[in-house]
């Protein structure tokens, strides 16, 4: 009974206009502050502890989801005040279909309100410029959710400063499945006649292709029209030349291939060289393509696993940090060291790489000296 009415105290104190305004004046005063160091330019969330957060207050479990929106909105705020220019959170999962069907209405029901309110009051997105992006397989989605989210993507999609990804449903698995299936697609299309392929292999098994053809027609002509013994000498050496030295064609066979009618919009006979799909080009082909690499991850409740999020854009230069509270009370006092770590981590390194770049200048100046 004292600890409730203690709460309850504390609770009341914080709430009070003079403590609230306190508050905000140092809440400013330290964003102000991160300002001035590196900031992440890509930060991803999994909102992870909305169920474990209802069940300890006993509310509902909508209710404890309702929360975590809140929170959300809260730590979008600090994100684009601190110069945050992209946010991916984790809204739902392709797995949590899984759940409880009134479960899942509930969370879907509660998208269609939430995305109402951001397109009814969208304070904060105007105010930082923000587009809405939402990732993942919208095939999944409901109808009528599914045209609120397009109407909120159509209406934010002018606002260019700062991004919100909401992936919703998704998985890395699919994202990345999806990525390949659609750079199999690409590849599987003739190349219009004006491309060409000049990767080192493709020129080398033409050229090879084109030689040996050529030394096959000339056996086969010396064979039918036979010649004096001086030039049937010639030809045996050329055609021996040809043979033992694949790899040195003759002038005629670099001629340029027949012209191919320019009339024709694709040549059937020319795709797109498999060899030079890389890591890159997948990168193209991901929900996040042409978005800042990943600096900093976060998922709070304690779970340390990634869950299937962000697996591809996770690189060697990705913090990630796991938090143990959950995600109704994550808010700046939480983000606050974590970001204050995160600039520490990189000033460091800076510090390092510029004192290996001095010591590799000395090295270099007392070699020249000697």
């Amino acid at each position: 009974m004292p600890s409730m009415h203690l709460s309850q105290l504390r609770r009341w104190i914080l709430q009070s206009p003079p403590v609230e305004w306190a508050i905000v004046q140092l809440r400013e005063l330290l964003i102000g502050a991160l300002r001035q160091g590196p900031i992440p330019q890509h930060v991803a969330f999994v909102m992870d502890g909305n169920r474990r957060f209802a069940k300890s207050h006993r509310i509902e479990t909508v209710e404890g989801h309702n929360l975590g929106f809140e929170a959300l909105a809260r730590v979008l705020e600090v994100c684009y005040k601190s110069g945050v220019k992209v946010v991916t959170v984790y809204a739902f999962s392709i797995e949590n279909f899984k759940r409880p069907k009134y479960e899942v209405d509930g969370l879907m029901d509660m998208a269609k309100v939430k995305l109402a309110q951001l397109l009814q009051h969208g304070d904060l997105l105007d105010r930082y410029g923000v587009s809405i992006r939402v990732l993942g397989q919208r095939e999944l989605i409901k109808p009528d959710l599914l045209a609120d989210i397009e109407r909120a993507t159509s209406m934010t999609s002018r606002n260019g400063d700062a991004i919100l990804n909401v992936c919703f449903p998704y998985t890395s698995q699919d994202e990345i499945t999806t990525a390949i299936r659609n750079t199999v697609a690409d590849y599987s299309k003739p190349l219009p006649v004006h491309q060409r392929t000049f990767s080192e292999s493709h020129i080398k098994q033409t050229l090879r292709s084109r030689h040996l053809s050529v030394a096959a027609e000339r056996i086969r002509e010396r064979s039918r029209s036979p010649s004096p013994r001086g030039g049937s000498d010639v030809e045996d050496s050329t055609s021996s030349s040809a043979t033992l030295h694949p790899d040195s064609p003759p002038e005629d066979a670099l001629l340029p291939e027949k012209e191919v009618d320019s009339s024709d919009p694709v040549n059937p006979n020319l795709y797109p060289d498999p060899e030079s799909i890389t890591s890159t080009v997948l990168n193209d082909h991901m929900y996040t393509a042409g978005l800042p690499p990943l600096e900093l991850l976060i998922r709070t409740s304690g779970v340390e696993r990634l869950s299937d999020f962000m697996l591809w854009q996770c690189h060697e230069n990705t913090e990630i940090v796991f938090l143990k509270c959950l995600w109704p009370e994550f808010d700046l006092w939480q983000f606050l060291p974590v970001l204050v770590e995160w600039q520490w981590r990189r000033k460091k390194e800076e510090q390092e790489r510029g004192t290996r770049s001095a010591a590799g200048s000395i090295t270099t100046t007392i070699m020249k000296t000697k």
